[in-house]
């Protein structure tokens, strides 16, 4: 699949750019618009590993399923993620293997195409993602600087109305500090979004993510924030909403270890409660 180029003048700078990039990743998955991009992996730039992997689960609170046009309970199983590192360069595959959607309530009518559920639980495979993250400050420097950009492409159904079928392109520039009991991080950037409308078949964010940790040898507590912002010269596109999380929590352990997180969403089509919960590894 390739990426619509819309009738807006302000899409052909990132044209060219884009197609190639798409066309590099193509052959992988990725995530579509329920949830935000997560964060650059930090751990495996600051320190000697050069793996890690986690896997978990999460259940959100009246999420909003924008196409589907109902709110309920998203229960999302086995996320997972697996990056490794070579020289400069961290290398992640990530996304969700399975969602379970269960409808309450209802705020609009159901875009075209996406059927009814009889029994109320709409179900369909997560978003898989692929990205290259590359450092590009010195190994000494006190701040590490990364480039990032990836593919986001849909593996799910348009009928159940939880994802579109549209591929999106990202690409952030983050800063984090090097070393230290406490890690600060901050990314921001580019999405190329395509959406469902025919007259607008992309649209263009702002990506952000902001993490801080405060590390001991055995607890870590955590905050993060992480969304996404629509351009303000035209109204939000269905599908494509703007997306914001607040996250706090702690993880226990160091190389083996364990994450509990606690999310308020603080926009309309995010949660407004939820619970994360992963299990992973660096080495």
């Amino acid at each position: 699949m390739s990426v619509a180029v819309a009738p807006v003048i302000r899409h052909t700078r990132f044209g060219a750019c884009a197609s190639v990039l798409l066309l590099v990743f193509s052959a992988f998955n990725a995530h579509a618009q329920l949830r935000p991009l997560e964060a650059i992996p930090w751990k495996l730039f600051e320190t000697s590993n050069t793996l890690g992997a986690e896997l978990g689960a999460s259940r959100m609170f009246d999420q909003k399923a924008s196409l589907a046009g109902t709110s309920g309970t998203l229960t999302e199983v086995a996320n997972f993620s697996f990056a490794f590192r070579t020289g400069r360069v961290v290398i992640e595959a990530a996304g969700t293997g399975q969602r379970l959607f269960h409808e309450q309530s209802r705020f609009a009518d159901p875009y075209s195409g996406v059927a009814p559920v009889e029994d109320g639980t709409r179900r369909d495979a997560g978003d898989y993602r692929i990205s290259t993250a590359l450092r590009f400050t010195p190994d000494a420097f006190p701040v590490i600087g990364v480039l990032r950009f990836g593919t986001r492409l849909p593996t799910t159904d348009n009928t159940t109305g939880l994802d579109r079928d549209a591929t999106d392109f990202f690409a952030t520039v983050g800063a984090s500090s090097a070393g230290g009991p406490l890690l600060v991080g901050a990314e921001g950037g580019l999405g190329i979004h395509g959406t469902r409308e025919p007259r607008f078949e992309q649209d263009d964010l702002f990506l952000y993510a902001l993490h801080a940790e405060l590390r001991k040898r055995m607890w870590t507590p955590t905050l993060s924030l992480v969304g996404q912002v629509h351009g303000y010269d035209h109204n939000a596109i269905r599908g494509v909403e703007n997306l914001g999380e607040a996250r706090i929590g702690f993880r226990a352990g160091d190389r083996n270890w364990l994450r509990l997180e606690a999310i308020k969403g603080y926009t309309t089509f995010s949660p407004s409660a939820g619970i994360l919960f992963t299990a992973g590894f660096v080495r």
